[in-house]
This record gives structure tokens, C-alpha cells and sequence, in this order.
């Protein structure tokens, strides 16, 4: 009877054991948005404007009444069976090297800014006449790594794009992702920022990464079960093997007697 005793505590030791290792994660670490009330409104403030950055290329076309007038600035190139416009990178000193104004500082503006700058050097230099300005950033991607279902780069169409976007992108975070905390890393001219956001707050809306500007890496580091059941892998054989001996030993007592 003792040794029957015995054996049962090691099974239910055993299983609590393997249990504790294998813990799940709670709904806590899971759910986004966790204090948002239901029918809340919630007034969009934002205001955010991606401003362009050293290395960022960009096209450019003028528009006029007159196509004739606007030729030497809307430069095409031969691509195979096709044509494009030039595309124009903003050096380290911020500016690009355009046809007739030369050297134009572009960097830390926004794309309405941009536009702005040019017709005023067109005017000035009463070169054009009510020139419409259409700028477009061509090589726009964020970086989602981590604990995603779809790491990598992607490419952006838009002039902006949210990191509730970015991660359905990369096919919304696994069940291992910490959502509370994840770093958003942004380059502007060389000076890095790291911001940290919680997805499980509503106020994430509010957050200054909350849009994602060209080229932000976004990591989603693995939560405290991730974490757990990785040292827990480097150990748990031993405990099998250490457990499955312990009870093998006191089936065998438990036979014999």
C-alpha cells in the first residue's frame, strides 16, 4: 500500500513538472487592446508627416500646361523595352543634384514640403508657371523581425503606414510574441531611436511610432513562455530521463511486492 502511495505522488509529480515547463500563456500576454471599452470613440489627433531622410530615393515629375517647357526636368531613361523617369537620392548632405537648380536640400521635409520648395524655385527663378509637383519616396520599407510569422522586408506604397499594418504585413505576431513591449528602432541622418510600444494598450494610437517612417525596424521579442521553453528544451530530456528511471525503479518495487 506504501509503495503504491509512493508511485501515484512520483506520476503526479512528474506530470506537474512536464506542466510547469509547458506553461501556456495567459490571456494578459495575448489580447490587444485590453482596456478599450466597448462603443468607446476614440478622436484620431494625429499628425503625422514621414519626412524624407538621407538615402532616400524619390521621383519626381513636373506638370505643366505646356509639356514642352517641363521636358528638361522630367529626364526619361531607357529600361529595357521600357522608359522611366530618373529617379533623384538624397545624399549625406540632404540634397539632390536636380536638372537646371542644382543642388536642392530636400532632407527633413515632408512630401507636401518638397513640393512646396520646388514650385518656390521655380518661381523665382521664373523658370515654370504653375507647376504641379508630384513626389514619390520609391524605396519606403520597414523591417518586421522577431517573433512574426512572416519575417522580412517590405516594401510600402503609401506615404505611411501604421505598425498595427506592419505586422499584419508580416502576418500579425505568433503566440510566443511579447505584445506589450515591442521595439520600434528608427535611423534619422545617422542618429538612431529605440521606442518601445504596447499593444495591449488602447494608448498605442497615441504612441510617436505608431506610424512607421522608411526603413523602421520593428522587433516583437519572445515573452517569459518563449523564453521558458527554450531553457526548459536544454533540460527537460535529463528530467525525463531522471523521471522515467525514478519511476521505472518504483514500478518495479511496487511489482515485486
Amino acid at each position: 500500500m506504501i509503495e503504491s502511495f509512493l508511485y501515484n505522488r512520483l506520476v503526479v509529480l512528474f506530470c506537474g513538472v512536464l506542466l510547469l515547463l509547458t506553461s501556456c500563456s495567459t490571456k494578459q500576454d495575448i489580447v490587444y487592446f485590453q482596456n478599450a471599452k466597448n462603443f468607446e470613440t476614440i478622436v484620431d489627433t494625429d499628425t503625422f508627416k514621414a519626412k524624407l531622410k538621407v538615402g532616400d530615393v524619390v521621383s519626381i515629375y513636373i506638370s505643366t500646361l505646356d509639356p514642352t517647357v517641363t521636358q528638361p526636368y522630367n529626364i526619361v531613361i531607357a529600361s529595357g523595352n521600357n522608359s522611366r523617369l530618373i529617379d533623384y537620392l538624397i545624399d549625406v548632405d540632404g540634397n539632390i543634384d536636380y536638372p537646371v537648380l542644382g543642388k536642392v536640400k530636400l532632407v527633413g521635409l515632408t512630401i507636401e514640403e518638397a513640393k512646396e520648395l520646388l514650385k518656390s524655385k521655380f518661381s523665382e527663378g521664373q523658370l515654370l508657371n504653375d507647376p504641379v509637383v508630384m513626389i514619390r519616396v520609391l524605396n519606403f520599407r520597414i523591417t518586421v523581425a522577431g517573433e512574426v510569422r512572416s519575417p522580412g522586408v517590405y516594401p510600402v506604397s503609401g506615404e505611411r503606414v501604421s505598425i498595427l499594418e506592419a505586422l499584419g504585413m508580416a502576418g500579425d505576431l505568433t503566440i510566443k510574441g511579447r505584445r506589450d513591449n515591442v521595439l520600434v528602432i528608427r535611423d534619422f541622418n545617422g542618429t538612431k531611436t529605440y521606442t518601445r510600444i504596447d499593444l495591449t494598450n488602447k494608448e498605442v494610437f497615441n504612441s510617436p511610432v505608431y506610424y512607421l517612417t522608411q526603413n523602421d525596424y520593428v522587433y516583437v521579442e519572445p515573452n517569459h513562455s518563449a523564453i521558458s521553453g527554450a531553457s526548459g528544451d536544454s533540460r527537460i530530456g535529463t528530467i525525463i530521463s531522471i523521471s522515467s528511471f525514478i519511476l521505472t525503479t518504483a514500478l518495479i518495487f511496487v511489482t515485486r511486492n
